[in-house]
Parts: C-alpha cells; structure tokens; sequence
C-alpha cells in the first residue's frame, strides 16, 4: 500500500517528509525515468495522412521497455500492454516526445507509464496523444520505487492499479 511505502520512507529522527530516506532495496520514482523524441516524417503517415498508431506504439513501448532493461538490470519480457485511447492525432511533421517512467514494482513486474505528446515549437504548447501502460517481467527480483510528491504518488497509484487489472486478468 501507499502509506507503508511513504512511512517506510519518513525519517524517524526528524519525523518529516521533507527529509525522507530512502529504504534499502528501493529507487526513488524521480529516478527511475527515460525520455525519447521522434520528428513525426511522412514515411509513417496512415491513409488519412496523419501519424500511423502501430508507429505511436512502437516507438512507446521501445521507450517503456528501455527503461524498464535499465531499472531492472536485465532484458524484460513484456507480460501484458493495458488498452491503448488515441486521444489526438498526430500529424505529419511533429515534435513527438515520448516521457516514461517507472511507477510500481512488486517483485520480478515492472509497471511502466509511456506519456506521449506533441510539442508545437512555435506556440510552445504541449498536447497529450496518448498515455500507455506496460506490464513487464525481470528474471530477478526488482528495486521497489518510491514516489517523493503528491504526483508521483497519483502516478504509483495508477501504476499499481493497471498492475492488479493485469494480473487479475
């Protein structure tokens, strides 16, 4: 649960969350990311001229299971992707950035979020396309992570929740 890993984390000596340790066997969740950019080219356009899904989730689960090979120490089997929502296409010329990070570990399982969006240089706006969840195994058992914020908190949360519906399924 949450509060055993937050608790686990608090410094007893000064009984604050600003000073927090981080227990043995474990990496904080600020640590544990890897970010990839692709410039979108016409190669990989569909019939409607825009980016190809297959393309977007490619280049995500290339990302998702870099990060989970380097946090894990070992090459990951890919146990379960969860269901994938194109929120925005993505057109033909853009500025993808893909962000991932670790966000719950239990075990030899690796829980990875792929956060892709595009940025538009001139407006200096960021869109979110898609957001992906990958379920992936290690041959040895993992480091836990430890969210630091409220917000790595939400995102180890939502981490462990698509880890249970994976391994409920």
């Amino acid at each position: 649960m949450l509060s055993d890993v937050l608790h686990a984390a608090l410094c007893f000596s000064t009984v604050s969350f600003r000073s927090r340790m981080l227990p043995l066997k474990s990496v904080w969740m600020e640590d544990a990311k890897l970010k990839g950019l692709e410039i979108c080219h016409p190669q990989q356009r569909n019939i409607f001229n825009r980016i190809f899904g297959g393309f977007l989730m490619r280049k995500a689960y290339e990302l998702g299971w870099a990060n989970a090979c380097s946090f894990g120490g070992c090459r990951p089997s890919l146990v379960a992707v969860d269901d994938i929502l194109f929120q925005k296409p993505v057109e033909i010329g853009s500025l993808l950035m893909l962000s991932s990070q670790v966000c719950y570990t239990q075990g030899k399982y690796i829980q990875v979020r792929v956060h892709s969006e595009v940025f538009d240089p001139l407006t200096q706006q960021h869109s979110t396309t898609n957001i992906f969840h990958y379920t992936f195994t290690s041959d040895r058992d993992v480091p836990s992570i430890v969210p630091k914020t409220y917000g790595e908190s939400m995102l180890y949360l939502d981490g462990k929740r698509h880890f249970n519906q994976t391994v409920e399924s």
